[in-house]
C-alpha cells in the first residue's frame, strides 16, 4: 500500500441527512480501543495472563483541530454540543475505509493570538454501535 495524504482523512457530521466535511481541519485522529476483561488464574500456563474474548467494551474517539472558519459545519457542531445532542459522523479513512455511527462531542475549544488566526479543537467520544465500510 502505498502512503497516504493526512489531509484526505476526513471527519463528517450529518447535517439533516447530509454527511458535510469539518471545516478547517488541518489535523484529524482516529482512535480504537476495547478493555480486557482478565481471567487469569492459578491454573494459567506457567502464570500468564489470560483474556477472555469478545465481552470488553468497545469504543472510538475522533478528534481534530484546525482553522476556525464559521461555516455551516461549525455551527452544526456548536449546536450539537450545547443542545447535548448525539449526531452521527463519519471518519473517512483514506484507502481504508468509512466508519460511522454516533458520537457525542466532548470537548469544543477555541482560541486564538492577537497576531494569528482563530482555531479550534474538538473532541468526540463513541455513544453506540460503529459500523465499518471498507474502502
Amino acid at each position: 500500500m502505498a502512503a497516504q495524504k493526512g489531509k484526505d482523512l476526513l471527519l463528517k457530521v450529518d447535517d439533516g441527512g447530509v454527511f458535510v466535511t469539518v471545516a478547517g481541519l488541518r489535523a484529524s485522529r482516529v482512535s480504537f480501543n476495547a478493555e480486557t476483561v482478565d481471567v487469569t488464574n492459578a491454573a494459567s500456563t506457567s502464570r500468564w495472563r489470560e483474556l477472555l474474548a469478545g465481552v470488553g467494551v468497545k469504543a472510538a474517539s475522533l478528534s481534530g483541530s484546525g482553522v476556525f472558519l464559521d461555516g455551516a459545519s461549525d455551527e452544526t457542531m456548536r449546536a450539537a454540543f450545547f443542545n447535548g445532542e448525539i449526531p452521527t459522523f463519519q471518519a473517512v479513512i483514506p484507502d481504508f475505509g468509512v466508519v460511522e455511527g454516533p458520537f457525542q462531542i466532548t470537548a469544543l475549544e477555541y482560541s486564538g493570538q492577537h497576531d494569528g488566526e482563530a482555531v479550534y479543537e474538538v473532541s468526540l467520544a463513541s455513544a453506540g454501535a460503529l459500523s465499518f465500510t471498507a474502502a
